[in-house]
């Protein structure tokens, strides 16, 4: 198999910050989602922006592979995990984020399963389980695997991390089992007590005039008006589309984000020159 330069994947550098990763991981995703994205190659790109994310935003993952690229592997190379690598769990469901599972690569380095297998939890009377936030949102049935058993959970729309699923008679010698909610980073979607954040990249003109977009949502894509003379940082309201909850479900707030094109032809250039004749650049 070929090694695989993480650091490459997401544009950052071997010593860079995990708010900077968090940052070039978040600029990637939304730009190849499947949902979003129209170029060739989109998916697999997502795929691996998601795995290498998976990889350098944990401390334990990164330090491994740090070491391991210290022996100077480089892109493309042939690889052969060393001895005593590879068969960890992992707590991290591509299943449910249309990923489509992790690379050989990975899977010799950290372990993990297939697509359409249950996500692995360690053996004990309380274990945690990361979930996607799409099945926080909307609830429904999920296994997990527990040392040598597969079980299957209901997972409780609106369900919050730290609240706990208790199993009776699957937990060690017997007793009940207490499974710890936690939520999977989202590449898209960031939460605000209730509220879900998001980010919409428009081209200037759709904010200068004023638009109708397609956004997406924890339960599916909706319209959304863009007002004319909006700016980058104004922020749009979804009423009722954040997390549900006992007194009524939160919002999703939109931030729009202007994203400037690159003139590539000396048409686009002269139309460049003539808005700043027109709105006085100097």
């Amino acid at each position: 198999m070929e090694f695989k330069d993480y650091y490459n994947v997401l544009g950052v550098e071997s010593k860079a910050s995990a708010a900077e990763i968090k940052t070039a991981y978040r600029r990637l995703a939304r730009k190849y989602h499947p949902d979003v994205s129209k170029e060739a190659g989109a998916e697999e790109r997502f795929k691996a922006v998601n795995e290498a994310y998976e990889v350098l935003r944990d401390e334990e993952k990164r330090g491994q592979y740090d070491q391991l690229k210290a022996r100077g592997y480089r892109p493309g190379e042939e690889f052969r995990p060393p001895p005593g690598y590879g068969g960890g769990g992992y707590q991290y469901d591509f299943n449910d984020m249309g990923g489509g599972g992790f690379s050989d690569f990975f899977e010799s380095l950290f372990g993990g399963g297939r697509r359409g297998q249950p996500q692995q939890a360690a053996q004990g009377s309380r274990v945690k389980l990361a979930i996607p936030l799409e099945r926080a949102f909307g609830g429904g049935k999920q296994k997990v695997r527990i040392g040598a058993k597969t079980l299957e959970i209901n997972i409780p729309a609106g369900i919050k991390p730290g609240q706990s699923i208790r199993l009776a008679g699957q937990g060690e010698q017997g007793g009940n089992l207490m499974i710890e909610i936690e939520y999977q980073e989202h590449p898209e979607f960031e939460l605000d007590g209730q509220n879900v954040l998001y980010t919409l990249s428009l081209m200037p003109w759709q904010v200068a005039l004023g638009d109708t977009v397609s956004v997406p949502t924890l339960a599916g894509k909706v319209g959304l008006k863009i007002p004319a003379g909006s700016d980058t940082g104004k922020r749009l309201r979804l009423k009722g589309r954040g997390m549900p909850g006992k007194a009524g479900a939160g919002d999703q707030l939109v931030e729009l984000e202007v994203s400037v094109p690159a003139p590539e032809t000396e048409e686009q250039k002269a139309a460049y020159r003539r808005m700043a004749e027109l709105f006085g650049a100097g």
